[in-house]
């Protein structure tokens, strides 16, 4: 094995095709397909699987790749910190659910480290892919939260993928909704209060378990229920049908604007909010440090 046969796999891996990925490394199609086999000789692994189509990662391929994917990020640290010279793009990606704290992490993240190349992935996605995401290494980094209700079906599949769950900071329960909402006077809300109102929730796709709702009280009884997939939806339904959300109440007016505000939630529940990671592998230096920001921000 060496750095330049991962290089080579990591190309692949992203242009989809062999062809592509030889013109953008300078070197004959055969060659390239060549050291591939030879890689996946050595290992006795499939990295990537050929058909009339083209090719596709495979599931030990994907493992693979994001290990040769760190190795070439601490090469890359290496060159630039002795030699002032960077081989390629800095690379680091997060999966989570849709915290506003983990993307100021990740703004603070880019400008300490993005330097004059980068491809930095932040994933706000469902409970289920945060873990497969990590777990098969596309992701170095996961966010998302336990309580009395998901932790036992959450922590057992994080043990079934090998991870681990850190936590962050415990939660009071909190309802976002639109400043000019006509719960937004009260000081503090019941679940009374949020009967006449739409409930808004992120779909959770195939694993769409109460146990792996990004939503505390995922169980209770609602007559108006709006499920969405991105936040700026979410949100715009929050200020637009006076609606709500069941969330941690952390949020962050520069990123997201005034718009939407925080009141706390009077139920005997709370959200441990943490990170989670792979045990087969130390964080790499983008890793700790993009935790120490999150540690920071989360003071």
């Amino acid at each position: 094995m060496t750095l330049k046969q991962l290089r080579y796999a990591v190309t692949v891996a992203e242009t989809g095709n062999i062809t592509e990925a030889a013109k953008r490394l300078f070197i004959a199609q055969p060659s390239l397909t060549s050291s591939i086999q030879e890689l996946e000789k050595e290992f006795g692994i499939v990295i990537f699987s050929r058909s009339k189509k083209g090719i596709q990662v495979t599931t030990e391929g994907e493992e693979f790749l994001g290990y040769a994917r760190q190795v070439l990020d601490q090469t890359n640290l290496i060159n630039e910190r002795y030699t002032g010279a960077s081989e390629g793009k800095n690379r680091f990606c997060v999966s989570a659910q849709h915290y506003s704290f983990v993307v100021e992490a990740f703004v603070e993240m880019l400008k300490r480290f993005g330097g004059e190349k980068y491809e930095f992935h932040i994933r706000e996605t469902q409970t289920y892919e945060i873990i497969e995401d990590v777990a098969h290494l596309r992701s170095e980094v996961g966010v998302l939260y336990l309580n009395s209700f998901n932790e036992t079906v959450i922590r057992k599949t994080l043990r079934d993928n090998d991870l681990y769950f850190v936590p962050l900071f415990k939660a009071k329960p909190h309802v976002f909704i639109g400043k000019s909402s006509p719960l937004a006077k009260k000081k503090k809300l019941t679940t009374e209060d949020l009967k006449p109102y739409p409930r808004l929730s992120y779909e959770q796709g195939s694993h769409n378990s109460f146990y792996f709702s990004e939503e505390i009280l995922s169980t209770m009884d609602c007559d108006k229920e709006i499920v969405v997939c991105d936040r700026a939806s979410l949100f715009n339904m929050l200020v637009g049908l006076n609606g709500y959300t069941i969330c941690s109440g952390v949020i962050s007016e520069e990123l997201n604007g005034p718009d939407i505000i925080p009141k706390p939630l009077d139920v005997d529940d709370y959200m441990e909010i943490g990170y989670i990671l792979p045990n087969s592998m130390k964080p790499s230096l983008f890793t700790q440090s993009y935790i120490e920001i999150l540690k920071n921000l989360c003071r």
